[in-house]
């Protein structure tokens, strides 16, 4: 179901077209709000990519979930890639215009996750650094928790991962265990 390229296409006339009408903003709150619904409730995704529902039964449940949320361009663009059978593939066009609008728009994604829930402070003082590091940035910053890392934590931006948690510590200690480093290897 995954395609990219298709993904990238519809969404780069999308934001051609909101372009075109000064909605580039508008439609990215759209595609925030949309790709919300989409992660928050699998149901609706799998609506979206059932072979089994109707075109029309699709648009009248999209209608019924967007209605009054989304401008009137998004909701043509949704009739559209309904009308042409690609409805199941919005979700990874959502997440492709929100792409492309952060990068027209100089924005990076910052995905810092952590053991327990970060404090507004620590996360001020882990994005100076990252500021100073990548200047002329905008960040968009995402947080997660994952009790496995037991503490520290790791920081995902442009295809990088900074990993500072406790759980990679331990990872490189059983690592030197395993490979013997501190026993002397006797030839």
């Amino acid at each position: 179901m995954n395609n990219p390229r298709l993904a990238g296409r519809y969404a780069k006339s999308l934001l051609d077209l909101a372009k075109e009408q000064n909605q580039v903003d508008a439609v990215c709150n759209d595609m925030r709000w949309l790709q919300n619904v989409c992660k928050s409730n699998p149901d609706f995704t799998a609506v979206l990519r059932s072979p089994i529902i109707k075109s029309d039964k699709k648009q009248a449940i999209i209608d019924a979930v967007t209605t009054g949320k989304v401008s009137s361009l998004t909701a043509a663009f949704i009739q559209l890639l309904v009308r042409k059978t690609r409805e199941s593939n919005l979700p990874e066009i959502v997440s492709a215009y929100i792409d492309q609008f952060n990068e027209i728009n100089n924005i990076q994604k910052v995905k810092i996750t952590t053991a327990s829930p970060i404090t507004d402070e620590l996360k001020n003082a882990i994005m100076s650094n990252v500021k100073t590091s990548v200047p002329g940035k905008t960040f968009e910053i995402e947080t997660a928790i994952k009790d496995e890392l037991i503490g520290g934590f790791t920081l995902e931006t442009a295809g990088q991962l900074v990993d500072a948690s406790i759980l990679r510590d331990l990872k490189d200690i059983q690592r030197q265990f395993n490979d013997n480093h501190f026993i002397h290897k006797i030839r």
